[in-house]
């Protein structure tokens, strides 16, 4: 039996699940050319700041963050850092907290769509499998011999959606799961690249 048969059995429930389905490898796609595309190396960016800045070059560096290509995560949170260091630690610090939380925003769009569907789809699948037992039951119901291979016959159709729900919800959770580590360890990197910096500024603003 192919996967066109399997689908037909399923029912009509399978068209919603072909939609999250269609909808998770979107996602997943959009979201792997997004977060594989930008640079998300903050350690070698900020190596390269804090060399400058040993060396009073805090023009230079700020310069060095202005021209680099746009897919350099980290270059405008650290950019941010620079342009307001001689407004104080302080100011700095919530420039480049701000900068952060917007490309941490970018890095995390979608994520919640993958969430809803790890959640939606599973219960989709049971949904159609419970009204695929009620139509089940109801043939049993209806038929003057019921016979094993009547019962197992229905309940394996009304099975279909649940599995089908499952694989869908399965490999939309590991993907988020993988790009919310991605993300978890951009921030921790950043937030150790801004610690790093800023006493540096303090001092060259003394």
């Amino acid at each position: 039996m192919n996967l066109i048969e399997f689908f037909k059995l399923g029912g009509p429930f399978m068209w919603v699940l072909l939609v999250f389905s269609i909808l998770t490898i979107a996602l997943i796609i959009e979201r792997c050319i997004y977060l594989f595309y930008h640079d998300c190396n903050v350690s070698d960016l900020s190596q390269e700041v804090k060399n400058l800045l040993n060396g009073g070059k805090i023009d230079q560096a700020r310069s060095m963050l202005g021209h680099c290509k746009r897919k350099k995560t980290a270059a405008t949170i650290l950019l941010a850092l620079l342009d307001n260091s001689k407004f104080g630690e302080n100011r700095m610090e919530k420039a480049a907290e701000s900068e952060a939380q917007e490309r941490l925003r970018r890095m995390e769009n979608g994520f919640n769509y993958l969430t809803a569907i790890s959640s939606l789809a599973p219960l989709t699948g049971f949904l159609g499998t419970v009204s695929g037992m009620i139509g089940a039951f109801k043939s049993i119901a209806s038929a003057t011999d019921v016979n094993a291979q009547l019962v197992a016959g229905g309940i394996y159709e009304a099975l279909i959606t649940t599995v089908y729900g499952l694989i869908i919800a399965i490999i939309a959770s590991i993907a988020y799961n993988l790009f919310v580590q991605r993300v978890d360890n951009f921030a921790a990197e950043t937030s150790k690249a801004v610690n790093d910096i800023v006493p540096l500024l303090l001092s060259e603003n003394k």
